[in-house]
């Protein structure tokens, strides 16, 4: 459901658009879409977005699936409180934060996800093993990876838990900046998306 802010139904809200704290992550509007696009998402899903930072991806989800549910979990209450005024920005009413530490905070969730969306997370093995408990089959996870460690760690859990239909995307996104007199392209940092399903 378009809001105010963002009268369209399609994903890919500018960052700019944003509020934001320096320091905290806020994924970038290409990375988004190919996230968003990872999740498959249904109209009424259910989705916890573990590491959730700026809110980018609980907003976009949220007036993409206005009856669905998603729950947002952030372990720092500034950054948390900052999630829920993104939230206002754009008017959307469906996303609940949990103010927490994953894996430990995620028994406090009273709705199992269908989906899940690990944005960050030092334990992220942890997180993996704890969420892939609460998934029913066809639950579905995306984890994104920025560096060589966490890429190996999301592969191996995958590989662990005996994910299905994984998938691996890694963005390579140029975006037009002016610098001085001319216009040149700039590289968005590289990520790497992972995606598999739980299927008993």
């Amino acid at each position: 459901m378009p809001s105010q802010l963002w009268p369209y139904v399609t994903p890919g809200i500018p960052d700019e658009f944003f509020e934001h704290l320096p320091g905290i992550p806020l994924s970038q509007r290409e990375i988004r879409l190919l996230l968003i696009s990872q999740l498959r998402l249904e109209p009424d899903s259910v989705l916890w977005d573990i590491g959730a930072g700026t809110g980018t991806i609980p907003v976009e989800v949220g007036l993409l699936c206005p009856k669905g549910q998603i729950v947002a979990v952030e372990r720092d209450e500034e950054v948390a409180n900052l999630i829920k005024r993104n939230c206002d920005r754009f008017g959307v009413k469906n996303v609940e934060v949990i103010e927490g530490s994953a894996p430990e905070c995620l028994h406090e969730i009273k709705v199992s996800p269908q989906r899940v969306c690990i944005e960050g997370g030092r334990p992220i093995q942890d997180i993996l093993q704890t969420v892939w408990n609460y998934l029913p089959s066809s639950g579905r996870v995306v984890a994104t990876a920025t560096n060589l460690e966490s890429l190996y760690m999301i592969s191996q859990s995958f590989s662990q838990l005996q994910a299905r239909n994984i998938e691996v995307v890694q963005s390579a996104v140029n975006r037009l900046e002016r610098r001085g007199f001319s216009q040149t392209f700039a590289a968005v940092d590289p990520i790497f998306i992972l995606s598999g399903e739980k299927l008993d």
